[in-house]
């Protein structure tokens, strides 16, 4: 049981890496429209809320198809589950929250970056 906690962790751990670096990745790349957005007038809490967004729409989906998937595959793994059901709901209310709960920390702070962008700077970047 410890060693599955242990893997369970260090999988939630790299998944947090992964979406942070996708994240930053988004963000450096639209830093010109950051720029542009916030120069016509748009309030840093606007920006932060669309990259938030932009990151709880991303998480949604995947979390939607991984139930999914993960549902049709218990079938095939039935034989092997002992004392779990093959649709276990404390396991997969869990994990719906915890991976969207994931995503928002991990993505808090390229979207705070997004908010620091100077608008002059923004527009020069290429």
């Amino acid at each position: 049981m410890f060693l599955l906690v242990a893997f369970g962790t260090l999988a939630l751990l790299l998944a947090s890496v992964g979406i942070y670096g996708v994240m930053s990745y988004s963000v450096t790349q639209r830093t010109h429209e950051f720029g542009i957005r916030m120069a016509l007038g748009a309030s840093r809490g606007s920006v932060l809320k669309m990259v938030m967004s932009n990151a709880l729409r991303m998480a949604g989906m995947g979390v939607a198809i991984g139930i999914v998937l993960s549902l049709v595959s218990t079938r095939l793994m039935s034989t092997m589950l002992f004392g779990v059901g093959t649709a276990d709901p404390l396991t997969l209310a869990l994990t719906i929250i915890m991976l969207p709960a994931v995503v928002l920390l991990a993505s808090y702070i390229p979207a705070r970056r997004a908010t620091r962008v100077d608008p002059m700077i923004a527009l020069r970047y290429e």
